[in-house]
């Protein structure tokens, strides 16, 4: 890892609020998976998010947005978070969401497919268009007029618009878990 972990002790007075709102959010809304270590420190990209507040801070604000009352089904979630890891082979990212994906009800057989890089051929229709959304999306190029159709039929304007921005921001995630070589917490390792 590029970044040392900042212990709760060693923060300077401005990253100090953006460490305990983002504890807080991250112990409420975060679970099942590695994201403090013993000393406070913060892991997964708030540790770098944490390093340059004047970043870190804005990120965190669009992470709460979309986490805080989203109107996408979890799994839905999970599927387009997912299949932007893959695309970016996001190490801690991968580990996170497949925990978290586990506990939403996908099968492991799914999970095993869509971290390959693949599409699961038994998706429910909803995360099957969430798969082929944050597909498009991450492989570059304009957004496909009949999977934009799907996304708003099936989830609602505000449906589609969510997922989209969510790929987004978990693109934003995988390059900076990638940027600075943020691994797996070395005790989940096995």
């Amino acid at each position: 890892m590029r970044l040392p972990l900042i212990k709760p002790e060693a923060l300077s007075e401005e990253q100090r609020p953006l460490y305990d709102d983002m504890r807080a959010g991250i112990e409420k809304n975060f679970k099942g998976f590695a994201t403090i270590d013993r000393n406070g420190a913060l892991l997964g990209p708030w540790n770098p998010w944490l390093h340059e507040p004047k970043f870190g801070g804005p990120i965190w604000e669009l992470t709460k947005a979309m986490s805080v009352a989203p109107s996408l089904p979890k799994p839905v979630r999970e599927v387009a978070i997912l299949v932007t890891g893959a695309h970016f082979r996001s190490a801690y990212e991968l580990y996170a969401h497949v925990i978290a994906a586990e506990q939403r009800g996908l099968s492991d057989d799914t999970l095993a497919t869509i971290v390959a890089g693949q599409r699961p051929g038994d998706l429910p229709r909803d995360q099957a268009i969430a798969y082929d959304i944050a597909s498009a999306l991450v492989n570059g190029g304009v957004l496909p007029e009949l999977s934009y159709r799907q996304a708003v039929k099936e989830f609602g304007a505000h449906g589609a618009a969510e997922l989209i921005y969510l790929v987004g921001l978990y693109c934003m995630v995988s390059v900076t878990l990638n940027g600075f070589d943020v691994p797996i917490p070395e005790e989940e390792r096995g």
